[in-house]
């Protein structure tokens, strides 16, 4: 590593129970967040707008997925409905409440998708694996007709595809046809910070500790004294808020309207594969696969264009196909945990050179 741990002593229970013991760690960890907010200072509008914003919600949804998936192992094939809800709810809250915070709605969004969590996490109590999948995917077919066929849910709009209403911060626009790329990066960055931040502590709390214990072997953990019934719908709850949290970030931030087509099964299957790609049971693997899968069919599609040829689109997409499954397949071959565990050992390795032995 560029770095040795030798010396960084810690004398305190506080300081060796810290997120980040080593003190090198900490030093990486606030140049990256400085480079974060420097971003905007240096990157394009389009950079920022169709590059940087959606990895950046994405990264939560991911993130609200692996707490299910790889701390729980409780699986969901409805994260594209629980966004979809996080949507709607927000545009509920932002145009029946005006006056509260655009963060409040968001975070009431979160909240109400969280409790729409739990009613469709109440089958992982007698039903697992392949099955539970099943009747998760329940929730991404009726979540999504439910919204477009009660018009309540989008104040009763002609189109059905409402726009949802600017707002400021600071007299600066984040939301709306005004708002400048820069301020909704900002926005959703301090989202994704805060999140990340309770996440990694989440983990590590007794919450956290029961999530692994049924993970790893749901009887021998009921028999020690942990109750499933708490634990898989607290991890449902927490999932089903980080991803009505993104949900909510993708329609205001984003592709700025409430509808449908932007929550359907393939965004569904886009969390997953940020999850499996990433590594199961890691925050730094949600980022990891948020980035991959985000900014990775970008990078083919652009190419061709890059090196002087010119191919039809058509053809661009299937190549994009091939190429992008085989790299997955050839990810998970290597490393079935996922781009953090290939970090993590490339990590140690370096932590070891040049005495491998």
């Amino acid at each position: 590593m560029l770095y040795r741990e030798a010396g960084d002593f810690k004398i305190t229970y506080a300081a060796d129970q810290a997120l980040l013991p080593v003190r090198q760690d900490r030093a990486l960890l606030y140049l990256i967040a400085a480079a974060a907010l420097a971003l905007p200072l240096v990157a394009g509008d389009y950079a920022l707008g169709s590059l940087a914003i959606p990895v950046l919600i994405m990264s939560v949804a991911a993130i609200g997925l692996n707490l299910l998936l790889g701390y729980c192992g409780q699986i969901s094939l409805g994260s594209g409905a629980f966004m979809a809800s996080g949507a709607y709810m927000a545009y509920k809250f932002a145009t029946a409440m005006p006056w509260l915070p655009l963060p409040v709605s968001i975070l009431l969004a979160g909240a109400a998708t969280a409790a729409i969590g739990i009613v469709f996490g109440l089958p992982s109590l007698r039903i697992k694996g392949f099955y539970l999948a099943v009747a998760t995917l329940a929730a991404q077919f009726f979540l999504l007709w439910l919204f477009t066929h009660v018009p309540w849910f989008v104040n009763y709009s002609i189109s059905g595809v409402p726009t949802p209403p600017p707002a400021t911060i600071l007299g600066v626009y984040i939301t709306g046809a005004e708002a400048p790329n820069w301020a909704k990066y900002l926005f959703c960055l301090g989202f994704v910070a805060f999140l990340t931040w309770i996440a990694y502590n989440l983990v590590r709390t007794r919450i956290g500790r029961t999530w692994m214990a049924i993970r790893d072997m749901d009887i021998a953990a009921e028999l020690i004294g942990i109750r499933p019934l708490w634990t898989k719908l607290s991890a449902f709850a927490f999932s089903a808020f980080y991803c009505g949290v993104a949900g909510a970030l993708w329609s205001f931030c984003y592709i700025n309207s409430v509808e449908p087509t932007a929550f359907d099964i393939n965004r569904s299957f886009q969390v997953l594969f940020m999850v499996i790609v990433g590594g199961l049971g890691s925050i730094l693997g949600s980022f990891l696969g948020a980035i991959f899968i985000t900014l990775f069919p970008i990078l083919l599609n652009s190419a061709p264009a890059w090196f002087g040829f010119e191919v039809p689109g058509n053809i661009i997409t299937n190549i994009e196909f091939m190429i992008f499954g085989a790299v997955i397949v050839f990810v998970l071959i290597v490393e079935p945990n996922g781009m953090a565990r290939i970090w993590m050992i490339a990590r140690e390795k370096l932590r070891l050179w040049p005495f491998p032995h």
